[in-house]
């Protein structure tokens, strides 16, 4: 499995990127590969070839938008016993805290601010369950609600994600009202990033229920879902403001990691069933009752009992 690490460095690289820059631009141009005729320009050949082979080869690439240093495998020395990583062609040691078993470093790439490490980890072998536990998605209330047939026990992860959106929504729509849209990108920049950062949290906290019980992951298949026209138009807002995508990668290899199964269910009716007797229910807002067998629960607790009991998709 290949994950990406970020680490903050605190070199001055301007006239590097500046440079890289000109190779991709240059590249695009000429669709040239060799390092010999950008020689000019100055920067590192290791870098160089990189950058050259990635806008060379690029046929959909029309303009260069953001270049970062990108440097090889063959350019970076590891250092496990001292969890440091030193790139010889910018004179750049690092440390790094990211777990120490992985294979290899299979290449970094370099910007304004941060470094990105892309590295090799072996993933565990999948234990063998018969139990599992669901979760269930929303946008409305808690973000996931996680439950356990087996022993009846329910969380509700993640209720401030619903509020920030709503925070920063406002944000923007005022900042709209003065014209300052350059504004407006740099919050919704960091939403993206509080969003990030909330779901890092909840699929850990998910990963973390699944290991204690010896349970694996059902999950719903979310496609289609944006395409449903029932939804009001606050809801689609949500909807497309927070990523599904984004926290079911999340748990996924983050279940990868730990040797825990993650499967898919379909999505059809979780809400609607009761999951006591499987028949119809009403659901309303975030209540349901099963008017078959008298069942009363929360709705999305309901729906994530559904998806723990259904069979994969």
């Amino acid at each position: 499995m290949i994950l990406t690490y970020k680490v903050k460095h605190n070199r001055d690289f301007s006239e590097e990127l500046k440079k890289a820059r000109l190779v991709a631009e240059y590249s695009l141009r000429h669709r040239t590969f060799s390092s010999k005729d950008v020689k000019h320009i100055g920067l590192k050949s290791t870098i160089c070839n990189q950058i050259l082979r990635k806008y060379g080869r690029a046929k959909n690439i029309k303009k260069v938008r953001s270049v970062k240093l990108t440097v090889p495998n063959q350019g970076i020395k590891v250092n496990k016993p001292d969890r440091t990583i030193y790139i010889p062609c910018l004179k750049l040691m690092f440390e790094y805290k990211f777990p120490v078993d992985f294979e290899k470093v299979n290449q970094i790439e370099i910007g304004e601010k941060y470094i990105y490490v892309s590295i090799t980890v072996k993933e565990k072998k999948m234990k063998q369950v018969d139990k599992y536990i669901g979760v269930d998605l929303n946008v409305t209330g808690h973000v996931a609600v996680v439950t356990n047939p087996e022993t009846g026990k329910v969380w509700k992860l993640g209720k401030q994600t619903e509020h920030i959106h709503k925070k920063y929504k406002n944000i923007r729509r005022n900042l709209q009202k003065h014209d300052k849209y350059k504004k407006v990108k740099e919050i919704g920049d960091r939403e993206k990033r509080v969003i990030r950062d909330l779901n890092h949290k909840i699929s850990r906290k998910i990963i973390d229920i699944a290991e204690r019980n010896n349970c694996g992951i059902k999950l719903e298949k979310l496609g289609g879902i944006r395409n449903n026209k029932r939804y009001s138009r606050s809801f689609r807002y949500s909807l497309n403001s927070w990523s599904f995508y984004q926290l079911q990668k999340m748990i996924e290899y983050k279940a990868k990691l730990s040797g825990i199964p993650v499967i898919y269910v379909d999505s059809a009716y979780t809400s609607k069933l009761c999951s006591k007797c499987g028949q119809t229910g009403n659901r309303n807002g975030k209540e349901f009752k099963c008017s078959y067998c008298g069942h009363v629960d929360h709705a999305d607790v309901n729906a994530s009992f559904n998806i723990a009991l259904r069979q994969e998709a």
